[in-house]
């Protein structure tokens, strides 16, 4: 079932997280609405990829709530919604770079031309369409991380959560990635919430939030 159009595609509500004795996140009030284009910013070890984590429904929180209004009701479909670039680009060993952003879009049912047009749509924006035929053993890092982005953007998804996804790339690399993922989100009307320490990177987004000890903190709002 679809949720109704207009409603924040993730909300968080007095949001906390722990490991055991460790406290990550407190009292974390987050809402991503339709087309907002955010970063989170923090030192290592301040609870972002935590955040993300729990946004795209992959870890439950400790305390408070976490509810997706603008997404399907049902978690399956909302599955689907949701693209998420890890800080490790989690390719399949065994599968090309395009075999690798296509998959997704194939277990959602989508036809193997529509999802090869989109995929290579997707790797040419971030200017990786020259590594469509490699296998990821012959890619580096960085282009491994190319690739794992274009999966995300490739899907057409509501909601795109970024763990620190260019930082694996130059300066110059990460720049051009990360105006190719905004792009992308963007022309889906979708949300993305982007982490990262960069504060060059930081400073493309009219919306910064920082994770300061646990809890989160508006630095920049539109």
């Amino acid at each position: 079932m679809k949720a109704p159009s207009g409603q924040p595609l993730v909300r968080t509500s007095s949001l906390g997280m722990r490991f055991g004795r460790t406290e990550i996140l407190r009292d974390v009030d987050l809402e991503v609405p339709p087309g907002a284009q955010m970063v989170v910013m923090g030192r290592s070890g301040s609870g972002k990829s935590t955040l993300l984590l729990i946004l795209a429904g992959l870890l439950t929180p400790s305390s408070g709530k976490v509810t997706w209004p603008g997404l399907a009701t049902d978690a399956g479909p909302r599955r689907g919604e949701i693209g998420m670039v890890f800080q490790a680009p989690s390719l399949m060993p065994e599968l090309t770079a395009l075999e690798n952003t296509t998959l997704p879009l194939r277990l959602r049912g989508i036809g193997l031309a529509q999802s090869r047009a989109a995929c290579l749509s997707a790797l040419t924006a971030i200017g990786a369409a020259d590594l469509a035929d490699a296998l990821p053993a012959q890619l580096s890092g960085g282009q491994q991380q190319r690739v794992a982005i274009a999966r995300a953007i490739a899907g057409g998804h509501r909601l795109v959560l970024a763990d620190e996804p260019t930082g694996a790339l130059d300066r110059a690399n990460a720049h051009q990635v990360a105006l190719a993922l905004r792009a992308a989100v963007a022309a889906t009307g979708g949300g993305l919430v982007l982490a990262t320490h960069d504060p060059a990177l930081a400073e493309m987004f009219d919306r910064q939030l920082t994770v300061l000890d646990r809890e989160l903190i508006w630095d920049r709002t539109a």
